[in-house]
């Protein structure tokens, strides 16, 4: 053994023993590796060759976003100086902050990672001088790259955007905590196994690229501890219709009588259904079958190239419009009440204009959860949207017939690096551990497939050019789509800290549609915020009966509420869901059961 002496002259911090590793086992691991990686170049020349290197975002655009503020910058060379003065004056401060630190004096540090940075929190951070050294070095140099970057003058509101977005990502990108000599907690692993954590880590990572072809899918919970209908989306009920685009599920009952109007549930078919229902304790769907409602649930395919001509409008006619249909019969019910989640809402509230147009009034109320009607300010998914990004997104698309989920999981784990790529890097990677079971990550890591014609029209209509909300902006079936005529009640459920679909552009759904409104602002994010179950006591929600055009007036005029928002839904919902009837089992003469739930159409993964 060797002796106990912190490696590269660093201060003593407790480090354990040094290991040596087994050298026959190295060599075992090290073999292992290398056969693994000959396959792993055979998976990614194929992968080239096919058109699989198709990325979002295109490293293209990003080379040239950056090149623009380089450009911009040195057009102004005298405020990069400022800049680089005023960087190394305080970067002065940390070093003999730190030196005295290290001479044994009390110091203040001079930088401090936001009190919701999870990077920093081992404690070595904090009590090791060398550690906090570099800490704050990081955390200076990020906060003038980040201020620099998006200082620059002359560029437009996108690209600014983008620059600050892809700025975010390079400085996250760069933190010490991603590499093996400036994280403590992989230095005391290392340390501690003889350096195994880190060939097992470099086993996970072959792994992760021979799952992703040769691209990186960092794994960020263990694949195989879950099974739909076993341990996932396990609320009992049956198949009892499909189409080419989905299959509808009706849940079995738990109550001896049912409110007479079913309730119809239409999730986003940008990933599974099964968010809504991961488990009994946190599923949506079982605590709205216990409340006494007839629950049916779309089921949307995982698309491949044979339905690549499926549009939005297919959505429609074959998703929502064929599924009130199949409703009534099962249930000789004409009128429901309706749910949808994030695309959900925008392709339910267009059902709902089509139905205005024909005076049919079947959804008798629509819940709308995290639902964008105005896309005009989109957030930061803005940056992945413009002409020459959607090019090149068709351009692809038009050769696979889809856009592989993938792709759309990428630009969705971005919006939160440090979380969801960076923790699981330094897990699976420098630690050499899996990652823990969670049902949550299973599902996020359960991509779906766009399809070419409808995700176009979707990117083209709705975030390019923001038409859904011009009154017959878009045609759907025929039909000129217009929000106006809506006169259904709407409730609106978003999420504070939601990125995916800001609250402040939620919000503007209060002001297109004709009919009553209730708007609610949960905590958390995008899906925190709506999977808060009714037995929950956090984050809360505000409420305010109150609609003025401005989001932050109806927010400065807001009640905040413990808890969860479902009862709160409920009582809402009631009054629309009818009398009570005796329970209804799934299926019926005309749509008998095809198969168990939760279906066989969510079990295509890619």
């Amino acid at each position: 053994m060797a002796d106990n002496k912190p490696p590269f002259g660093l201060p003593n911090v407790n480090l354990p023993n040094v290991s040596l590793p087994d050298s026959q086992r190295l060599a075992e691991n090290l073999s292992k590796i290398a056969e693994r990686s000959q396959s792993l170049v055979q998976d990614f020349v194929e992968s080239q060759a096919s058109g699989g290197n198709f990325q979002v975002p295109d490293p293209g655009i990003v080379a040239k976003t950056f090149a623009e503020m380089t450009q911009r910058l040195m057009a102004d060379p005298g405020k990069l100086v400022q800049a680089q003065m005023s960087f190394w004056q305080e970067y002065m401060n940390v070093w003999q902050a730190s030196a005295r630190r290290m001479m044994g004096e009390q110091v203040d540090p001079v930088v401090k990672p936001a009190a919701d940075d999870k990077r920093f929190k081992d404690e070595a951070w904090v009590e090791n001088a060398v550690f906090d050294f570099i800490k704050q070095s990081y955390l200076l140099a990020a906060r003038t790259i980040h201020q620099t970057a998006t200082s620059v003058d002359g560029v437009d509101e996108k690209t600014a955007g983008r620059i600050e977005f892809y700025t975010r990502q390079f400085v996250d990108a760069m933190a010490p905590t991603n590499f093996a000599l400036t994280n403590p907690r992989v230095l005391k692993e290392t340390l501690e196994s003889g350096g195994e954590n880190l060939v097992r880590g470099l086993g996970n990572m072959l792994d992760d690229l021979k799952r992703g072809k040769g691209q990186l899918r960092v794994k960020m919970t263990d694949l195989e501890a879950f099974e739909l209908g076993k341990n996932v989306a396990t609320t009992p009920g049956k198949v009892v219709f499909q189409t080419p685009l989905m299959q509808l599920l009706q849940y079995t009952p738990t109550t001896e009588e049912v409110h007479k109007r079913p309730l119809l549930i239409v999730p986003p078919w940008i990933n599974k259904f099964y968010i809504l229902d991961l488990g009994p304790k946190n599923s949506f769907v079982k605590w709205a079958v216990d409340q006494g409602f007839t629950v049916f649930l779309i089921s949307w395919v995982n698309p491949d190239a044979a339905l690549a001509e499926k549009d939005f409008e297919d959505y429609l006619t074959d998703g929502t419009l064929a599924a009130l249909d199949a409703i009534r019969d099962v249930t000789g019910e004409k009128e429901v009440n309706a749910i949808a989640y994030c695309l959900g809402g925008t392709l339910l509230m267009s059902t709902l204009a089509y139905l205005a147009a024909k005076r049919d009034n079947r959804i008798k109320s629509a819940t709308c959860f995290t639902t964008m009607l105005d896309f005009g300010e989109p957030g930061e998914l803005e940056v992945f949207i413009d002409e020459e990004q959607i090019q090149l997104i068709e351009k692809h698309m038009a050769e696979k017939g889809y856009l592989e989920g993938t792709s759309m999981s990428n630009v969705f784990n971005m919006l939160r690096a440090n979380d969801l790529i960076w923790s699981f890097v330094i897990n699976n990677y420098l630690l050499g551990k899996d990652p823990m079971a969670f049902d949550l990550l299973y599902w996020n890591s359960d991509s779906t497939r766009m399809p070419a014609k409808m995700h176009s029209f979707y990117l083209r209509n709705m975030y390019q050019h923001n038409k859904l909300r011009e009154p017959g902006g878009i045609t759907l079936a025929g039909v000129p789509i217009d929000l106006r005529k809506v006169k259904t009640p709407v409730f609106f459920l978003s999420a504070k800290e939601d990125h995916i679909a800001p609250w402040k552009s939620t919000y503007r759904g209060t002001q297109l549609v004709g009919g009553p409104v209730k708007f609610v602002l949960g905590g958390s994010g995008h899906i925190a915020g709506v999977i808060n179950p009714a037995t929950s006591k956090k984050y809360g929600f505000q409420t305010n009966d109150s609609y003025p055009a401005s989001a932050d007036e109806w927010l400065a005029g807001a009640q905040q509420n413990e808890g969860s928002w479902w009862p709160y839904w409920r009582e809402w919902v009631r009054e629309l869901a009818g009398e009570m009837v005796p329970a209804r089992q799934p299926g019926s003469d005309k749509c008998p059961p095809l198969e168990d739930a939760p279906g066989s159409f969510v079990k295509i993964r890619i």
